[in-house]
């Protein structure tokens, strides 16, 4: 049973989440995939308590075939990872291209590729040879698999300034998510 793992703050969760979810699903033949939604993630601060972002992950990915959507109370991937008893043989870790980028920066990144395979998207366009040095810093590249996915040019911090704007935002957002944004008045 091939399982994945895709943590974030999701604050909010945006089409871009939904698409690299969606693609590596087809990609890895996954079986499950499971949506970490970090309580107070460590590399950056929060604006939306948990329990709310959790809500709208769940929104977010409720059309994406084998999604689960937990909370993460682990500040640090390793440590979720750990936690999770993952099978190393089994289990690909899903992260985009930009953050794969900062990887080494991440807390003891080759011990997460011990316990988890890396699973790279990246869009059309996105110079790949920008990761080349990543890979080569790591003691197990063979772990990490980049694909390709449709191009999604979102971000969370776009679309919480879009909201502080007072713009719309049903083009980055699942439709699911852009309605419980404004009914409860997050971002603002």
């Amino acid at each position: 049973m091939t399982t994945g793992v895709l943590g974030g703050a999701f604050d909010p969760p945006h089409v871009g989440h939904v698409v690299l979810a969606r693609e590596a699903v087809e990609r890895f033949g996954l079986d499950r995939l499971l949506v970490l939604v970090v309580a107070e993630p460590a590399h950056k601060p929060v604006d939306t308590p948990v329990d709310e972002r959790v809500e709208l992950a769940r929104a977010a990915f409720a059309d994406v075939p084998l999604a689960e959507v937990r909370r993460d109370d682990h500040a640090y991937t390793v440590d979720s990872l750990r936690a999770g008893g993952f099978d190393p043989a089994t289990t690909v870790f899903l992260v985009g291209a930009d953050e794969f980028a900062a990887f080494p920066t991440w807390k003891e990144p080759d011990a997460i590729l011990d316990s988890v395979r890396l699973g790279v998207a990246t869009r059309p366009g996105y110079p790949v040879d920008r990761l080349l040095p990543v890979l080569a810093a790591l003691r197990r590249p063979e772990r990490v698999e980049l694909f390709e996915i449709p191009a999604a040019d979102v971000s969370s911090t776009e679309v919480r300034a879009r909201l502080e704007r007072g713009e719309p935002v049903e083009d980055l957002v699942p439709p699911a998510v852009a309605s419980r944004v404004v009914e409860r008045g997050l971002y603002h």
